[in-house]
């Protein structure tokens, strides 16, 4: 929870995606990372490494930067350091999905705002992809939710 209140204090443009939010939304799994998708802008970027060293205070985090979230490969991969976990940072998902197009509502988690991918586009994300995790997520939010392929 502590880097989504610092996500928020620091006024970040970002999704909660992946189990987390799927977690979020009332479908938990196991999981050892957490998937966020931002703005690439320049400002934003500055918020994102703001909010990480708030949390983290790793000299690391200065090497994360927006040139490389909107180029040819936008994920970066940052692990806090003494951490048994990892955090995706997105940009977009090949042509299919940029952060403008991520649609999401805002939930309370443990009493913070949280910015958090719907259902159906956490479906949406999942359905047709290769990992059979994914596949599986897909099948559990259309079931759950009741959603409809679109």
């Amino acid at each position: 929870m502590q880097i989504l209140t610092a996500l928020e204090r620091r006024g970040v443009d970002y999704v909660l995606v992946g189990s987390m939010a799927m977690a979020a939304q009332g479908i938990v799994r196991a999981t050892r990372d957490i998937d966020i998708f931002v703005s690439a802008e320049e400002s934003n970027i500055a918020r994102l490494k703001a909010a990480l060293t708030d949390v983290f205070g790793d000299p690391a985090i200065d090497s994360i930067c927006a040139s490389d979230l909107a180029g040819e490969y936008p994920a970066i991969q940052y692990v806090p350091p003494s951490a048994d976990y990892w955090i995706d940072i997105l940009a977009r998902l090949g042509d299919a999905f940029r952060y403008p197009d991520v649609e999401h509502e805002i939930l309370k988690v443990e009493g913070v705002s949280v910015r958090v991918a719907t259902p159906r586009m956490l479906y949406r994300m999942k359905r047709g992809t290769a990992r059979p995790q994914d596949r599986l997520d897909a099948q559990i939010l259309k079931e759950r939710f009741d959603l409809e392929d679109s």
